[in-house]
C-alpha cells in the first residue's frame, strides 16, 4: 500500500498518464527532467562548500560537483552516480539531494556527471564510472582527507553503475569501504513480481524503463553480461559491504533485493533497508514530502559504521 504522503501524487500520476518519452527529442525530455527537479527543489541546503571541478579520465573530462558539509567530519568521501534511466539527469537534477545526503551523514559527497545516452551508449556509463572510482582512489587528497574513506552510492540508474564500478574494481584496493545502492534496476528483463505489481502508475513505468535500455544498450544483446545485468555476475567476492534501499512499492524492488542476496551468497556484509510505502524516487521527494527522507538517518547510521569498522 502507498504511504498516505504519496497518495495524491501517485493519484496524480494514474490520472494524468505522460506520454512514451522515446516519441520526444532526448532535449526536451532532459529539459523536462530539470523542469521537474527544480519545482520541487524546496529550499537550498547551506553547505560549507560547494565547487565545480574536473575528472581529467583518459581521452575525456567529466564535469563533477565536490560537497561539503556544515559540519564536517573528514571520515569519508561518498562519490556519487545520479539516477536518470540512463539517459536523462545531471548535476543540477540531483543537487538537493546531494546536499540533503552530505548534511545527514556529515561526510563530503562527490557527484559525478557520467555521459549519457543515447549519444554515449553502453559501456560508456560504466567506464565513466570504473574510471572515475580509480581517480578518486588515486587522488584522494584533492577531495578529502588522506585518510579519509571512499564509499560508492548511486541511486536508480545510477546505483546500477555503483553496483558494476563496485564489483569490477573489489580487487584493486580502492579503499571502498562500502557500496550504496537505491533503487537500482539489475537488468534489462524486468520480469520480478513487484514490476508486474508496480509497472504502472507508481512513478516508474516498465515501458518506459524498457525503451531507455534499449537507447542505453543500442543493439548490444548479452544481457548476461554482468555490467549490463549485475544479477548475472558469477562471482563478487571481496566486493565492498553494501547497503540496499528499496522501496516497497517500486517495480526494481525485487531485483534490489536479489542483488543484496547475491552479495551475501558471495560472503559480502549486506544491509537491507526498505522503505515501506514508497515509490521509485522516494528520495528526491523528500524537500516537498518531509515522510519521503525519513529513512535517510538510518541509511547515515549504517555509512557511518561501515566507515568506523572497516
Amino acid at each position: 500500500m502507498v504511504h498516505k504522503a504519496l497518495e495524491a501524487m501517485v493519484t496524480y500520476v494514474r490520472e494524468h498518464p505522460a506520454i512514451m518519452y522515446s516519441s520526444e527529442t532526448i532535449e526536451k525530455r532532459r529539459s523536462d527532467y530539470l523542469n521537474v527537479a527544480e519545482a520541487i527543489r524546496g529550499e537550498e541546503i547551506a553547505m560549507e562548500s560547494v565547487t565545480d571541478v574536473v575528472l581529467p579520465l583518459e581521452g575525456r573530462m567529466l564535469q563533477a560537483r565536490h560537497y561539503v558539509p556544515l559540519g564536517d567530519e573528514s571520515k569519508a568521501l561518498v562519490v556519487y552516480f545520479h539516477g536518470g534511466s540512463f539517459c536523462i539527469g545531471d548535476l543540477e537534477t540531483h543537487d538537493w539531494l546531494c546536499r540533503a545526503l552530505s548534511t545527514t551523514t556529515k561526510m563530503r559527497f562527490l557527484a559525478i556527471e557520467y555521459r549519457l545516452a543515447p549519444e554515449h551508449p553502453f559501456p560508456a556509463g560504466v567506464n565513466d564510472t570504473i574510471d572515475t572510482l580509480r581517480y578518486v582512489a588515486a587522488n584522494l587528497s584533492k577531495f578529502a582527507h588522506e585518510d579519509a574513506k571512499l564509499i560508492v552510492l548511486g541511486d536508480s540508474s545510477g546505483g546500477t553503475f555503483a553496483a558494476v564500478g563496485a564489483a569490477q574494481t573489489r580487487n584493486e584496493n580502492l579503499n571502498i569501504v562500502a557500496q550504496v545502492l537505491i533503487n537500482p534496476p539489475m537488468g534489462p528483463e524486468i520480469v520480478t513480481e513487484s514490476s508486474n505489481k508496480y509497472g504502472r502508475g507508481f512513478m516508474l513505468d516498465n515501458d518506459q524503463l524498457r525503451a531507455d535500455y534499449l537507447q542505453y544498450l543500442d543493439g548490444y544483446q548479452d544481457h548476461t553480461d554482468p555490467r549490463v545485468s549485475p544479477l548475472m555476475a558469477d562471482d563478487l567476492t571481496n566486493s565492498p559491504p553494501a547497503i540496499m534501499v528499496v522501496a516497497q512499492c517500486d517495480p526494481l524492488r525485487d531485483e534490489g533485493v536479489a542483488y543484496a542476496g547475491l552479495l551475501e551468497h558471495f560472503g559480502v556484509e549486506v544491509e537491507l533497508l526498505e522503505a515501506e510505502g514508497m515509490t521509485h524516487g522516494f528520495l528526491r521527494l523528500g524537500s516537498i514530502i518531509p515522510e519521503c527522507f525519513e529513512i535517510v538517518t538510518d541509511l547515515a547510521e549504517h555509512m557511518h559504521r561501515f566507515v568506523e569498522t572497516a
